[in-house]
Parts: C-alpha cells; sequence; structure tokens
C-alpha cells in the first residue's frame, strides 16, 4: 500500500502525472487500475467535461463517478491501483451538502487497504486572499486538507507547468 499526493495549480499536469505513474505502478505490481472522479455532473458543460476527461483517459482504468464518499470507494477496492481526482472537487461537493470533510477516514481507508492510492489535489492558496467568506472558508479547507493528506502521503509531488517536483 503506497499513498501519494500531487498537488499543483489548475492545469499544471496533475492528472496525466498521475495517471502515468498510476500505470507504471499497475506494471510492477499487476494490480488492476481504478480511477475515482469526484466531479459531479450538474450541467451539461460539466457532463461533456467528464465525458471528455473519461474519453482521453486511457482503456485501462475503471471509472468510478464518486463525489462525497471516497473513503468508501477505496475501501471496497482490492489490490487496485487508484488514482483519484480530485480532493478538492470532493470537499467542494461536501461543502455544498455541508458535510464535514472527514481526512482521516480517507486516510485510513487506504492504509486500511491492499491499493495503491494516487491522490490528486489543487494549490488554492498561493493566491490573494479571497473577498467572499464561502471562498475563504474553502481556501481554508483547501489548506488543511493538503497538509493533512500531505503529511499521511508516503510520497508528495508538485506540478507546475507539467513538471512534476518530488517534494516527499
Amino acid at each position: 500500500m503506497t499513498l501519494i499526493l500531487v498537488g499543483g495549480g489548475a492545469r499544471s499536469g496533475k492528472s496525466n502525472y498521475a495517471i502515468s505513474h498510476a500505470q507504471s505502478l499497475a506494471k510492477i505490481s499487476a494490480k488492476k487500475l481504478l480511477f475515482i472522479a469526484t466531479a459531479e455532473r450538474s450541467d451539461d458543460e460539466m457532463s461533456v467535461r467528464i465525458d471528455r476527461h473519461i474519453a482521453d483517459r486511457p482503456k485501462s482504468f475503471v471509472t468510478i463517478e464518486e463525489p462525497t464518499n471516497i473513503a468508501a470507494a477505496i475501501s471496497a477496492q482490492d489490490s487496485a491501483v487508484i488514482v483519484v481526482d480530485c480532493l478538492t472537487l470532493w470537499i467542494s461537493n461536501l461543502m455544498g451538502k455541508e458535510v464535514d470533510a472527514d481526512f482521516n477516514a480517507v486516510i485510513n481507508s487506504i492504509r486500511s487497504s491492499s491499493n495503491d492510492v494516487i491522490l490528486i489535489t489543487n494549490e488554492v492558496g498561493e493566491g490573494i486572499v479571497p473577498m467572499h467568506p464561502v471562498s475563504r472558508a474553502f481556501r481554508d479547507l483547501s489548506g488543511q486538507m493538503n497538509q493533512a493528506f500531505g503529511k499521511a502521503a508516503d510520497e508528495v509531488y508538485f506540478l507546475r507547468f507539467g513538471i512534476a517536483q518530488k517534494i516527499k
């Protein structure tokens, strides 16, 4: 079991890096490839975007759409390499439903499984302080989440301009 965190800004190459890394791990371990997508099909544009992401993903990945209960989705799998894309949307989904994001439940589900898990997250705290209270709460929760998963991770990578830098 390995827990890897991949972070960076929007469109920095996080997903491509995570998918490639997962494929490498699966070749070594002979585990199946799974992709847990946290995006919700909230409107037509988002559905088109999600379908495009699925079509662009290598066919070796089985996609599971799970916007809120990623701990259960991970626990339900056995001997897989799992990419979770992305934690930032996950907490946004939970905030919209006024449900607490239980970082420890996700970490424990990974640690108690036979899965290798690559978590993708956005770095949203490097910009200005948002003007709206909900946006500030989201930014603060994202930072707390990234710290929790970064601390728990075996490896952490940060992407800029499509280039991964290993920071842990």
